[in-house]
């Protein structure tokens, strides 16, 4: 059976792993070391069993811990050419990832990692690259979009392929430009290359998602300008309004920024 955990979604760390009971796909490394390896033991999880990591993008709060957890654990970490050169010269990235541990990914091209068939696509983010990652595996289709500036046509049919999502909610509109942020970075936020409004989020959903749609989970919500429950019911609200109802059509949660969930199954 497939399952998921997120160990932290927000700019203080982000990282995410589905696995199965022989197989495990870390998505992203941005968790110290010392609390994955807890979480791990939490959770009564090997991390020998982390078979494969996939980066999305090298800003720090997604890579930090990536050569740090390859390392210790001999694992082959996957993504763009562009995202490992970012990851080299990202200095939060103290170890760096061995150069017979890098896998390159293009977009488009499906691979199979480990029992994973995995898609990268691109998804717009003021990074040296940034991707989402389309999975499937026995049937199930996993996907996730974080750090999106906006969803683009490259992105949609991914949305409309998943079973399960993780999307990114980063913010409130009205909070970003009412706050304390400075005016240069409200800008880089709301830009095309920012981050994905609550607003946005919703669309998204609603206008891709199709019936198959089970489960979704609303990521990277920023600590300063959002709230849990706002993001919840302002894509909720978005969902109703095209006649979609979250708890009967498809469940709808928020990851935490800090602490992991629960792990999940995924049927």
């Amino acid at each position: 059976m497939l399952k998921f955990i997120s160990f932290g979604s927000g700019s203080s760390g982000n990282s995410y792993y589905l696995f199965t009971d022989t197989d495990g796909l870390l998505i992203d490394a941005g968790v110290g070391i010392r609390a994955m390896k807890k979480y791990f033991r939490d959770y009564g999880i090997n991390m020998s069993m982390v078979h494969n990591i996939l980066i999305t993008h090298d800003h720090a709060d997604h890579v930090k811990c990536v050569g740090s957890i390859s390392h210790d654990f001999n694992i082959p970490v996957y993504t763009t050419a562009e995202v490992h050169k970012g990851i080299v010269r990202n200095y939060c990235v103290q170890r760096k990832v061995s150069v017979d541990l890098v896998n390159e990914v293009e977009k488009g091209v499906t691979y199979q990692v480990g029992e994973f068939k995995v898609t990268p696509f691109g998804v717009p983010h003021d990074s040296a690259d940034n991707v989402g990652y389309e999975i499937e595996h026995d049937g199930i289709t996993f996907c996730i979009v974080t750090d999106a500036g906006e969803i683009t046509s490259e992105i949609k049919p991914h949305i409309s392929n998943a079973d399960y999502l993780v999307i990114e909610a980063n913010h409130d509109e009205e909070m970003l430009k009412n706050g304390p942020y400075p005016a240069h970075l409200k800008k880089r936020i709301m830009d095309m290359t920012g981050h994905l409004s609550n607003k946005d989020c919703g669309i998204a959903l609603a206008e891709n998602m199709t019936e198959r749609l089970k489960h979704v989970w609303l990521c990277h919500l920023s600590e300063e300008n959002n709230h849990p429950e706002l993001a919840r019911k302002t894509v909720e609200t978005i969902l109703r309004g095209y006649g979609i109802i979250v708890g009967k059509d498809l469940d709808l949660e928020v990851l935490k920024r800090k602490t992991p969930t629960g792990w999940f199954e995924l049927k």
